[in-house]
Protein backbone atom coordinates (compact mmCIF):
# COMPACT_ATOMS: atom_id res chain seq x y z
CA UNK A 1 0.00 0.00 0.00
CA UNK A 2 1.30 3.25 -0.71
CA UNK A 3 1.82 6.06 1.90
CA UNK A 4 -1.21 8.71 2.80
CA UNK A 5 -0.32 11.38 1.05
CA UNK A 6 -2.64 11.51 -2.14
CA UNK A 7 -1.38 11.18 -5.53
CA UNK A 8 -3.25 12.75 -8.14
CA UNK A 9 -2.95 11.46 -11.89
CA UNK A 10 -4.37 13.17 -14.79
CA UNK A 11 -5.27 11.23 -17.86
CA UNK A 12 -7.04 11.80 -20.90
CA UNK A 13 -9.99 9.83 -22.17
CA UNK A 14 -10.59 8.00 -25.89
CA UNK A 15 -12.54 11.59 -26.32
CA UNK A 16 -9.78 13.98 -25.12
CA UNK A 17 -11.63 14.59 -21.59
CA UNK A 18 -9.35 15.48 -18.85
CA UNK A 19 -10.04 12.72 -15.79
CA UNK A 20 -8.58 12.86 -12.59
CA UNK A 21 -7.82 9.98 -10.30
CA UNK A 22 -6.40 9.25 -7.36
CA UNK A 23 -3.48 6.58 -6.90
CA UNK A 24 -4.64 4.16 -4.32
CA UNK A 25 -1.96 1.28 -4.70
CA UNK A 26 0.62 -0.32 -7.33
CA UNK A 27 0.46 -3.94 -7.37
CA UNK A 28 3.02 -6.40 -8.92
CA UNK A 29 1.82 -9.23 -10.58
CA UNK A 30 4.12 -11.36 -13.41
CA UNK A 31 6.51 -8.64 -13.13
CA UNK A 32 4.21 -6.22 -14.30
CA UNK A 33 2.94 -3.05 -12.08
CA UNK A 34 -0.54 -2.05 -12.39
CA UNK A 35 -2.06 0.86 -10.66
CA UNK A 36 -5.28 1.17 -8.42
CA UNK A 37 -6.96 4.43 -9.89
CA UNK A 38 -10.16 5.76 -7.93
CA UNK A 39 -11.46 9.05 -9.77
CA UNK A 40 -11.03 12.06 -7.72
CA UNK A 41 -14.04 13.63 -8.55
CA UNK A 42 -16.49 10.58 -6.62
CA UNK A 43 -19.14 12.34 -4.91
CA UNK A 44 -20.29 8.91 -2.75
CA UNK A 45 -17.13 7.62 -1.06
CA UNK A 46 -18.99 4.55 -0.46
CA UNK A 47 -19.62 3.91 -3.68
CA UNK A 48 -15.70 4.41 -5.29
CA UNK A 49 -15.38 2.82 -8.54
CA UNK A 50 -11.91 1.25 -8.57
CA UNK A 51 -10.07 1.36 -12.32
CA UNK A 52 -7.49 -0.83 -12.82
CA UNK A 53 -4.31 0.10 -15.34
CA UNK A 54 -1.27 -1.28 -16.71
CA UNK A 55 1.71 1.10 -15.72
CA UNK A 56 4.70 0.86 -17.89
CA UNK A 57 7.77 3.73 -17.34
CA UNK A 58 8.81 5.43 -19.83
CA UNK A 59 12.20 7.19 -18.67
CA UNK A 60 11.19 9.25 -15.54
CA UNK A 61 7.32 9.02 -16.76
CA UNK A 62 5.12 7.06 -16.15
CA UNK A 63 2.64 5.87 -18.41
CA UNK A 64 -0.82 4.42 -17.73
CA UNK A 65 -2.36 2.17 -20.17
CA UNK A 66 -5.78 -0.19 -20.40
CA UNK A 67 -5.79 -3.55 -20.28
CA UNK A 68 -7.13 -4.76 -23.36
CA UNK A 69 -6.58 -8.35 -22.79
CA UNK A 70 -9.41 -10.03 -21.17
CA UNK A 71 -7.44 -12.84 -19.60
CA UNK A 72 -4.57 -10.68 -18.10
CA UNK A 73 -7.19 -8.09 -16.79
CA UNK A 74 -9.09 -11.03 -14.85
CA UNK A 75 -5.73 -12.33 -13.81
CA UNK A 76 -5.04 -9.26 -12.16
CA UNK A 77 -8.32 -8.53 -10.53
CA UNK A 78 -8.03 -12.51 -9.39
CA UNK A 79 -4.89 -11.41 -7.54
CA UNK A 80 -6.11 -8.24 -6.17
CA UNK A 81 -9.17 -9.93 -4.78
CA UNK A 82 -7.26 -12.36 -2.77
CA UNK A 83 -5.14 -9.64 -1.44
CA UNK A 84 -8.33 -8.33 0.02
CA UNK A 85 -9.54 -11.62 1.36
CA UNK A 86 -6.34 -11.93 3.42
CA UNK A 87 -6.51 -8.57 5.09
Amino acid sequence: MLNDEKQLIETIDENGNVINFELHDIVEVDNQEYALLIPAETENKEEEEVILMKLTQDGEDYIFESIDDEAEFDKVAEYITSMDEEE
